[in-house]
This record gives C-alpha cells, structure tokens and sequence, in this order.
C-alpha cells in the first residue's frame, strides 16, 4: 500500500526545509555554471555579493509550492555569464540547497526511443524551442537520461532535425548533434543566459520550490 501526502503535509515540509531551522535556505547567489556545485559571480564594482531573502508561506502562490517575497538585485562584473541562481544557508560559504537555471522556462516532458536514436532526435510534443536555445535535461521520478545526456549541463538546439515536436542538442553553439546511444527520459527546460560586457544588474523575480504531487 502507498500513501499520497495532502497538501498540508506538503507545505509543512516546504516550510520546514527551506525556511526553518535546520534546513534554512535564507540567501541567494547567481552563478556562472549549472548546478549546485557550478561557479560562483565574483568582484566588479560594486562588489557582487550574495543576497538575503525571505519566503512566503508554503501553499503560495499555488499548492505544494513557496516562493520568495520579493526580487533580489545583484551587481555583476564585466565579462560574467550568468546561468543559475542557487540558494544556501548563509551569507559566505554556507551550504548549497537548491538551483535553478537562470530565466528559465517551465519544464516540459521528453523523450528519446528508438527512432529517435537513429538521427539523436528528442521528442517533446509543441516544445516551442528554436536554434540557439539553451536547455538543460532533467531526470524524473523513474527516469533515466538518455546516455550521454546529463544533468547540470548547457546544451544548444540546432537547426537540424527540428520540428514542432522534435529537435536535436549539440555541446556547443551551432556545433553537430549529440550522438544519443540509448533511450530515455526525463524533462527539459529552456533557460537564458545572462552576458554581461560591462558592469550591470542582475534581478532573480522569483524562486519556487515545489514537491511532486
């Protein structure tokens, strides 16, 4: 026999991992790479740093999910891509909690059969991305990515191969296909890069946490 938590089993946990104590995620950091381990923004002038936060009770704004109060602003130095926003413990060092990628889409499902294989076709019905896209992949509740897709990872849509409920990944902007050599699944999401050529700003709008159905 299984049981489905309710919501209010939902948001206690929420509230308690990424709000209270001990599991507080109370600050929030952009980051030049994918993941809770990717590299951190650091210098310009002003100095980047990383910013305090607060949330919002656990059931807003929808059920099984939080989010923080209010955007957070931070200084980016020249030369700086911005690919993810991680939330941790403290101001300086602290421990990593979660991630996202930065102006990300909402995540949408995949998956790669045995057709797919032959042209390293993804399969993801009206997916909406177009050449030059930057994704990342996702493993589900049960999933597994098709090899060698992986987590934490920046790939780019290209042009061959792309439908309205197809496309293809490549390492690099504009490069070949990635050869996939076995089947598999999980979501993708669209997310965009920030680049900055001079000294700029930053703004993550939001951040929300949710648990599965």
């Amino acid at each position: 026999m299984s049981a489905v938590l309710t919501d209010v089993c939902v948001h206690a946990m929420l509230d308690s991992a990424v709000s209270g104590a001990p599991g507080t995620a109370l600050f929030v950091g952009a980051h030049t790479a994918l993941g809770i381990a990717g590299a951190e923004v650091a210098g310009g002038s002003p100095a980047y740093a990383r910013k305090a936060i607060t949330w919002q009770a656990a059931g807003t704004p929808t059920a099984r999910s939080k989010s923080i109060t209010a955007p957070v602003i931070f200084d980016i130095p020249a030369g700086t891509t911005v690919r993810g926003i991680v939330l941790w413990s403290a101001l300086t060092a602290g421990t990593a909690r979660a991630w996202a990628p930065a102006g990300a889409s909402a995540r949408r499902a995949f998956s790669v059969d045995t057709t797919g294989l032959t042209n390293n076709d993804i399969f993801s019905p009206a997916h909406g991305l177009v050449a030059g896209n930057s994704v990342c992949f996702w493993p589900t509740i049960g999933a597994v990515l098709p090899t060698p897709l992986a987590e934490d990872t920046e790939y780019f849509v290209i042009a061959a191969g792309l439908t309205t409920d197809a496309f293809r990944v490549s390492a690099t902007l504009g490069g070949a296909s990635i050869d996939i050599t076995a089947i598999g699944d999980g979501d993708v999401q669209k997310f965009t890069p920030e680049v900055y050529g001079g000294q700029g700003t930053y703004q993550a709008t939001d951040f929300p946490i949710s648990l599965p159905g």
